[in-house]
């Protein structure tokens, strides 16, 4: 028999945690990873929240001047750690392969998430870094790495719609019960945030803009509430998983 533990997973007949140890560790490094993927966009790369894109050229100088420090120390360290991303995106596609809708949608899911991540991650990162590397650069040209790095950044949430299709319809259509099918219906609220925030190339103020109500603090509430959805339903999945089950291919 196996019973609930009080932390949440299930147990053999001599007390020992079921599923597997390897999912168990990925699935404790997931919000740990996330947790300091927030920290270093938000406290110290700047990108988020995002900074205006109604100012003039001078003030683009003026934010990487002033800022120049944090900016280089938080997307050095981003780039040393961004494999995480890799392995949170793998857990995800090794649950999606326990489903009964087979292994074509969990790596649609990885594909359409590193397609997304080179837009929206590492373009920022390297528009940033090139800022900040040679301040005395004629201020136009870095208007334009300000300007490309945020669009980058955010215009390019598109990029990941696909990947939140093919996990709407992985869950829904799955027999096996991994994830909960509501989970599918948020997916889907992600893709709608995602192609509103893609008009934010158009916009340079108000709730269109890349940060404005609509295309960013809304797709933000959103992302937020997928999130921690998705923590606790794969750590409901890994403890549910039988130890004995066959590896997936």
């Amino acid at each position: 028999m196996r019973a609930l533990t009080p932390d949440g997973y299930v147990t053999t007949a001599d007390g020992r945690p079921a599923g597997k140890p390897d999912v168990r560790i990925m699935t404790w490094f997931f919000p740990l990873w996330y947790g300091l993927f927030g920290i270093i966009i938000c406290l110290l790369a700047r990108v988020t929240p995002p900074p205006r894109p109604d100012v003039s050229t001078a003030d683009k100088v003026a934010f990487f001047s002033q800022n120049g420090l944090t900016i280089q120390l938080g997307f050095v360290v981003l780039l040393v750690l961004l494999g995480g991303a890799a392995m949170t995106n793998g857990l995800v596609a090794y649950q999606m392969k326990r489903m009964s809708t087979g292994s074509v949608l969990a790596y649609g899911y990885l594909a359409g998430m590193s397609v997304g991540a080179l837009p929206g991650f590492l373009l920022v990162g390297v528009c940033f870094l090139t800022a900040t590397l040679r301040p005395d650069r004629d201020p136009e040209l870095i208007g334009l790495l300000y300007d490309l790095g945020m669009l980058s950044y955010n215009a390019s949430l598109g990029c990941f719609t696909a990947a939140y299709l093919v996990l709407a319809i992985a869950v829904l259509y799955d027999r096996n019960n991994i994830f909960p099918k509501w989970f599918a219906y948020i997916s889907v609220w992600q893709i709608v945030t995602e192609v509103i925030a893609s008009q934010m190339v158009v916009f340079y103020s108000g709730p269109f803009a890349w940060n404005g109500s609509i295309s960013f603090w809304v797709a933000v509430v959103v992302f937020s509430v997928w999130l921690g959805a998705l923590i606790v339903i794969l750590r409901n999945a890994a403890a549910a998983e039988p130890a004995d089950e066959p590896d997936m291919d």
